[in-house]
């Protein structure tokens, strides 16, 4: 009589805490998709509560909808149980286990066949595939982070570390197909163009001669403005995004996503210092944005996008980019890896010249503090 009188949308979270087949706990849940990792506390009443925002889901399912849209906004289609996993185990493994024990001519299905919970079909496109790379830094950086670092900040390269690498050579994203755990994280990848996919940038960037001059995280929040993204460098490397990077991004897009419903852009910036296929000896910063790819694909890599991005020069250098120029000097002397800036870079310049020649773009209209620029010149050249 129950077997006959008991619909597959009855299975809830409830039904299953109150038949002991899970228990409640924190960090218990987690979603995969497109790269991407959410953890949920299963609450005692069948509720979920999302780690990252504490916000309330009354069902898989909507939860799984809502984390899925953050990352992939364009997404429509339903999501099932078969997107979370409970224990490292997929929901639906435990619903139909349930059946099974109220419902004996219910079959064992594998889990990409079993029957939809709550009204809605389940999507199978989840990613199946290993903890993605957290972008972060090493002890040995962290021990040496200068004043000012922030969070959202990968330590750099010190500028000018005089390494013997091999050249990266960066691959086109259409070669690069699924997730693989054994590619190389620091994989370089060619940019997209947004025409080149028939769709338009979806924001506008514009960026300050004082931005360019020093990027000091700390700084933004010294003159009232808003985090909009991260920037590291590759030394001797083009600046092109490796798949750390993409991961990485498609990461903090997330994050300044949040649970707002609004479209919030997230920029990243790469620095190519000492890249020798550079046109000239000024220093190159390339901007790029992480487009999902599409559903069909979702085990492949995020699209890395080449980003338009226009120059304001500002009309005078602020006494806190003189500081925090004056600081990181003051880091780095001693440095195991200093630059020695007297030393050669090419046969025309020296280390000293092309640090000239890459900030000469990037310096005011106003050139009345041009004196202390050569004060911190002379520090280089005498901590060298």
């Amino acid at each position: 009589a129950l077997g006959g009188a008991l619909t597959r949308r009855a299975v809830t979270l409830r039904v299953l805490l109150k038949d002991a087949l899970l228990e409640p706990g924190a960090g218990v849940l987690s979603i995969y998709y497109l790269g991407k990792k959410f953890i949920g506390d299963l609450q005692p009443d069948g509720r979920i509560v999302w780690q990252e925002t504490g916000q309330v889901f009354n069902s898989p399912s909507a939860w799984a909808t809502h984390c899925k849209k953050l990352v992939n906004p364009a997404k429509k289609s339903g999501c099932g149980w078969a997107s979370v996993k409970y224990k490292g185990q997929k929901l639906d493994k435990y619903k139909a286990a349930w059946l099974r024990r109220h419902q004996l001519h219910v079959p064992v299905a594998p889990a990409d066949e079993s029957p939809a919970s709550e009204g809605e079909e389940e999507e199978l496109l989840m990613e199946e595939e290993e903890e993605e790379v957290l972008a972060g830094v090493s002890a040995e950086d962290k021990n040496r982070r200068p004043p000012g670092k922030g969070p959202l900040e990968p330590e750099a390269t010190p500028p000018g570390k005089r390494v013997e690498n091999k050249p990266r050579a960066p691959v086109r994203y259409c070669m690069l197909g699924s997730r693989d755990s054994a590619r190389n994280p620091h994989t370089l990848v060619e940019v997209t163009s947004f025409a080149a996919i028939n769709k338009f940038q979806p924001f506008n960037v514009a960026i300050s001669s004082n931005v360019l001059f020093l990027l000091i995280y700390q700084s933004l929040f010294l003159r009232g403005l808003s985090l909009v993204g991260w920037y590291h460098s590759h030394p001797h490397s083009p600046a092109l995004p490796s798949l750390q990077d993409i991961d990485a991004q498609m990461d903090y897009q997330l994050r300044l996503q949040g649970s707002s419903n609004g479209f919030q852009p997230c920029l990243a910036l790469l620095c190519s210092p000492y890249y020798s296929g550079n046109p000239g000896p000024e220093s190159k910063i390339s901007p790029f944005w992480v487009m999902p790819p599409p559903e069909q694909r979702s085990s492949d890599y995020g699209i890395p996008m080449e980003v338009e991005m226009a120059y304001v020069q500002d009309g005078f250098l602020t006494n806190d980019i003189l500081h925090e120029m004056m600081l990181l000097v003051e880091f780095y002397k001693g440095a195991p890896d200093l630059v020695r800036f007297q030393e050669p870079w090419s046969q025309e310049h020296s280390y000293l010249d092309k640090l000239k020649i890459s900030l000469a773009s990037r310096t005011p209209k106003d050139q009345g503090l041009c004196h202390v620029l050569e004060q911190v010149y002379s520090l280089l050249k005498q901590g060298s």
